[in-house]
């Protein structure tokens, strides 16, 4: 085996090693504070297949007008996504308020 095949395989580990360690990519999930049941059960699904598949997820309540009144809605909304979504992930970022936005990253188990 000559040296470069070596070295080309170790490079090839370490990526792959590197890539294990950071935890994969982060999907985003974008909802309003008045979405419904349907919807959020819906993308809390799709949130789940990311989770399975390694990645994290960015959960983001965005607020327009007047919603920014009322960011207790968004707070329960994003309760209610750990609450359906505990046995696959756990919080990684709790929900915090960012300019008319409110975001919360969940890890996978």
């Amino acid at each position: 085996m000559d040296y470069g095949r070596y070295k080309y395989e170790q490079s090839k580990k370490d990526k792959e090693t590197h890539k294990k360690q950071k935890g994969g990519d982060i999907k985003g999930m974008f909802l309003r504070p008045g979405t419904d049941d349907h919807d959020l059960e819906f993308k809390i699904k799709n949130a789940i297949k990311f989770l399975q598949d390694g990645d994290k997820v960015k959960f983001t309540v965005r607020f327009r007008s007047r919603e920014i009144t009322h960011p207790e809605f968004a707070k329960a909304l994003l309760d209610k996504v750990v609450e359906l979504s505990s046995d696959f992930g756990v919080v990684d970022k709790p929900p915090s308020m960012e300019g008319r936005t409110m975001t919360m990253i969940l890890a996978p188990k």
